[in-house]
């Protein structure tokens, strides 16, 4: 992995990478194994995040669902990006 974006000639850092995933349907992932998927409303240096339209997944299987979610960023496994829209039972 080079650090940089193919064909941008650009280096994009994680810091950018999460500026630029700001109000887009994202997955995070628990140290626990759970998965909140929702709309990234913010984060801060310590990434804690917070969500909007967020829904909780153990095991694959919806268990919950939350207007808004606060999430500690010491439990934060990864953040990714939402390759399905919500509505599609991403």
């Amino acid at each position: 992995m080079s650090g940089t974006e193919k064909g941008s000639g650009t280096t994009k850092t994680p810091a950018d990478f999460l500026k630029s995933i700001r109000g887009r349907p994202v997955v995070v992932k628990l140290n626990s194994g759970v998965d909140y998927r929702g709309i990234l409303a913010c984060l801060d240096g310590y990434m804690n995040i917070a969500m909007e339209q967020t829904e909780e997944y153990v095991n694959g299987q919806l268990k919950n669902k939350y207007g808004d979610a606060f999430i500690r960023g010491n439990n934060v496994l990864y953040i990714s990006t939402s390759k399905r829209t919500l509505a599609d039972g991403a």
